[in-house]
């Protein structure tokens, strides 16, 4: 797994062996930053991202690569988000080690949030309302959910901007209704 695009593309990306963690592939994310570069969509340039159910941190940390202002990474266990941020020497990072069904309230809402929970468990509907409770997503905020490619999405309050398939995941691009 690597970084694809900016100031860090072709680094490396730590990831645990096992079936603890699913890193999204190269390919997937850097159809997601394309889309947002060329759709009506937050610049990445200067934003703040939330990356939940975080794992590598390789969506925020891809994020920095290409000029986000901060990246803040919400799950239970940040210990690979930490060591991929070190290894990348980026500083504009924040860990949240908590569940993002249940995140803190936030300082504010992000210009981006991606969502990346394990496919097949139906986390990321209730995981959207939870972060739109604590103020993580704000009704200008783009929410990006990749959740697997039959898995249906309970997104209330959410229109679908785009929806691409991508192998087994699919990646639905979110604005909020309010």
């Amino acid at each position: 797994m690597r970084i694809v695009g900016g100031r860090h593309r072709g680094r490396r990306l730590a990831a645990p062996g096992g079936t603890a963690i699913r890193p999204s592939g190269d390919r997937l994310r850097e159809a997601l930053f394309n889309i947002l570069l060329h759709g009506d969509f937050p610049d990445i340039a200067g934003a703040e991202v939330l990356d939940a159910f975080a794992g590598t941190g390789a969506f925020g940390l891809e994020a920095l690569s290409r000029g986000a202002a901060r990246a803040t990474f919400i799950d239970r266990d940040v210990t690979w988000v930490r060591r991929n941020a070190a290894a990348l020497g980026e500083g504009n990072v924040v860990t949240i080690e908590a569940d993002a069904l249940a995140p803190p309230p936030a300082p504010g809402p992000v210009d981006i949030a991606v969502l990346d929970p394990p496919y097949g468990q139906g986390l990321a509907g209730p995981a959207l309302a939870a972060l739109v409770q604590a103020g993580w997503i704000g009704p200008a905020t783009c929410a990006i959910v990749e959740v697997e490619r039959d898995e249906a999405l309970d997104a209330a309050g959410f229109s679908t901007v785009s929806r691409r398939n991508y192998g087994a995941a699919q990646l639905l691009f979110l604005k909020g209704e309010r």
